[in-house]
């Protein structure tokens, strides 16, 4: 099932498309950005068309939405994978020029909401770099607590990685007005 269009006072959210692929080219292609995932940079736009190929198909594990502006354009994207019932994994990536705006906050939260809202989840988790400091501040802004590390967890382009867990239980969440 495709994901729903949710907005924001800023921010529309819909379905990832692979027509999406040629505008989040320069976010999956900056090293800055991808320090932190799994594998590296892209070095060329039929890599990003693959995986945006990949996450864009709603296949029942994954719900992924564009982040735009409302011009359409994709700034980055948030995504719900499955993992137990009840349960899913958030994940996020912004394009470098808009950090520190608030937009990621914005749109994982409206997400957030819709997890527990609309698909009546009971927990929503996060795995990050420990040295992922942007993205553990995100992540404590949005009410999640460090669950625990997992050492060794990820094999990536810098090394294998440790993660650290956050979570957020239904109850814990203050939705957005």
């Amino acid at each position: 099932m495709p994901a729903p269009t949710l907005t924001t006072a800023r921010l529309v959210l819909r379905q990832l498309c692979e027509a999406d692929a040629p505008a989040l080219f320069p976010v999956l292609s900056d090293p800055q950005v991808m320090r932190w995932w799994s594998s590296g940079a892209h070095t060329t736009l039929a890599e990003t068309v693959d995986h945006v190929r990949t996450n864009a198909v709603p296949d029942g594990e994954h719900i992924c939405w564009a982040i735009t502006a409302g011009d359409d354009v994709a700034l980055g994207w948030v995504i719900l994978m499955d993992g137990k019932p009840g349960v899913k994994e958030i994940g996020y990536i912004l394009r470098r020029d808009l950090w520190s705006r608030g937009i990621a906050r914005e749109a994982a939260a409206r997400v957030i909401d819709h997890g527990f809202g609309d698909l009546g989840l009971r927990r929503i988790f996060a795995d990050t770099d420990p040295d992922n400091a942007a993205s553990i501040a995100l992540l404590e802004r949005l009410g999640f607590q460090r669950e625990g590390r997992l050492r060794g967890e990820w094999e990536t382009h810098i090394g294998v990685r440790d993660s650290l867990i956050f979570g957020l239980l239904r109850d814990e969440w203050s939705p957005s007005p």
